[in-house]
């Protein structure tokens, strides 16, 4: 089968590539544009470490083909970060000691990214509910929900 040229608008920078039909868009971040922020665990959508906001939401972006990605806003944790600081929630989560190994970090920041988008000021429970797709194997989820709640507070909505 043939490559496919696509344009895919990530991090609010348009990036034009031949890729296979069959690539995900969790495969095409990493190996094409090497955005290894991205990761990849279970590669069926079902622990969150591969999370990414396209259109505003949270998705996850091993379970998405990168041909269906084409004219969607795509956001990756690389794109928080804005002339050298950190996003709040990116803070957050370092000052609250919400990392460990930090494989599952990236997508943890990017769902709650989102969820504090349409949730300004949410409880403890809503914090716990909004991440319930994302897993980790090191943490008891508290700092975890700790670096949220901050976040929120920072975000100042």
């Amino acid at each position: 089968m043939k490559k496919k040229e696509i344009k895919l608008k990530v991090n609010g920078r348009t990036h034009t590539l031949e890729i296979y039909p069959w690539k995900t868009l969790a495969e095409v971040l990493r190996d094409e544009l090497h955005l290894l922020g991205t990761k990849i665990g279970c590669d069926k959508g079902e622990c969150g470490a591969c999370t990414v906001i396209m259109d505003g939401r949270a998705v996850p972006s091993c379970s998405i083909l990168a041909l269906s990605a084409e004219g969607k806003q795509i956001l990756t944790i690389e794109g928080l970060e804005k002339s050298g600081k950190l996003d709040p929630i990116q803070q957050a989560f370092i000052d609250c000691g919400a990392v460990q190994c930090g494989f599952c970090t990236p997508g943890f920041i990017m769902t709650a990214y989102a969820f504090l988008r349409a949730n300004s000021k949410p409880t403890r429970d809503e914090i716990m509910e909004a991440i319930s797709g994302n897993l980790c194997r090191c943490t008891g989820y508290k700092k975890i929900v700790d670096a949220i709640e901050l976040a929120a507070e920072r975000y100042g909505h």
